[in-house]
């Protein structure tokens, strides 16, 4: 009997685990062939690890940050697979969201409690009042998902009214990581970047402090929620050399996060600015600075 037992030990610990399920096929159009796509790097090594790897790492994290390019599909469709694979390894203690705003609370947590008592509103984006800045076309496969889960889906974002006060008196941010010279110079320029060298000059020391004061939202959202938390949000806010993970250190909290990028394959996320970073198929290419000086 006791040899019968102990045969058994292997096969119910094999039962209560299980390697993760194959990441999704590429959606985007590009980057198809490219030598990079579907790799995981660590950035710090430059080691290619595996997508059972990746989640057992994460999966070890109390906050997880992934970034995402907004318009690629592969990177809500890993976003999905990867919440569904983390929450097999461990119970997921929150997710939170760039895209949704504080006063949309109320509606996710109401909304949220209707879909666990299987009431699935008639309208899933006029019920949460999702803004149609984020495309529910690759959005709502994941939202919805989340909805059906037993832990909260929060806001980690500044409603509008937060952000014109933000650009009409900048307040005082305070820390030491995120205010470096270095850090925000890096920021002032990105601003001028995004906004195709057509921003005046005036306008950049606003932009940086709404930028900056919606990473320090992020991150004490991230602090407040049920851990282990989750948030998902513009690559750019997740770096670790200039978004939230700085915010978290200057909030007493630079242990225990991990920054996984999501980047279309031939873009090289800097060194330091990530922990992982996973390439994907790429949009085709669009001169949005030509959309932009045409408006």
């Amino acid at each position: 009997m006791r040899i019968l037992l102990l045969c058994l030990i292997p096969l119910l610990a094999a039962c209560q685990s299980r390697g993760v399920l194959p990441p999704p096929a590429p959606i985007a159009p590009e980057g198809r062939d490219h030598a990079q796509l579907g790799q995981i790097v660590e950035l710090a090594s430059g080691q290619v690890i595996t997508p059972q790897q990746l989640v057992e790492r994460l999966a070890k994290a109390p906050r997880v940050l992934v970034g995402e390019q907004h318009d690629n599909p592969d990177h809500h469709a890993l976003q999905l697979w990867l919440s569904r694979e983390l929450a097999a390894q461990r119970p997921q203690g929150s997710l939170l969201l760039e895209m949704l705003n504080p006063d949309q609370q109320a509606r996710v947590e109401q909304v949220q409690a209707e879909v666990r008592a299987g009431r699935m509103p008639v309208d899933t984006i006029a019920a949460l009042a999702w803004q149609p800045g984020w495309d529910w076309g690759l959005y709502g496969a994941l939202v919805q998902y989340q909805l059906r889960q037993p832990y909260p889906l929060l806001a980690a974002n500044l409603d509008r009214a937060e952000i014109m006060q933000i650009y009409q008196a900048r307040p005082t941010l305070q820390g030491t990581a995120s205010t470096a010279p270095a850090v925000q110079e890096k920021l002032q320029a990105d601003i001028r970047e995004s906004h195709c060298g057509l921003l005046p000059d005036s306008q950049i020391p606003a932009m940086l402090a709404v930028q900056q004061q919606r990473d320090r939202r992020m991150a004490e959202r991230l602090l407040a929620a049920p851990q282990p938390a989750m948030l998902l949000a513009g690559a750019f806010h997740v770096r670790k050399d200039l978004g939230v993970p700085l915010h978290l250190a200057d909030l007493g909290a630079g242990e225990g996060n991990l920054v996984l990028i999501l980047a279309e394959v031939g873009k090289q996320p800097a060194a330091d600015s990530a922990d992982y970073v996973w390439y994907t198929a790429a949009n085709t290419p669009e001169d949005h600075c030509a959309k932009l000086r045409k408006k």
